[in-house]
């Protein structure tokens, strides 16, 4: 959105000269909120809901920790095994 001048809004100048606009903040917070949803697909993609219940009622721990192993085992079940047992 403008101000009808053909420039973006500015939400705030500071005596160096630098602005911050409205509509560079808004195109900012929507890449980083692609990038976010990007990741996080990749990540649950990553990982198999089979994968995870098996090493919650084998091993007894908490979800979450099952799925962190997961991902920092690239979503590799005999890798996270391994390293929630010798953890």
């Amino acid at each position: 959105m403008n101000n009808g001048r053909g420039e973006a809004e500015v939400l705030a100048t500071f005596s160096d000269g630098y602005q911050y606009s409205k509509t560079k903040l808004e195109e900012s917070l929507r890449q980083v909120m692609a990038l976010k949803l990007t990741k996080s697909s990749k990540d649950a993609a990553a990982m198999k809901r089979e994968d995870v219940d098996l090493i919650v009622n084998e091993l007894g721990i908490p979800r979450s920790h099952a799925e962190k192993a997961l991902l920092e085992s690239g979503g590799e079940l005999e890798k996270a095994l391994r390293a929630l047992v010798t953890s």
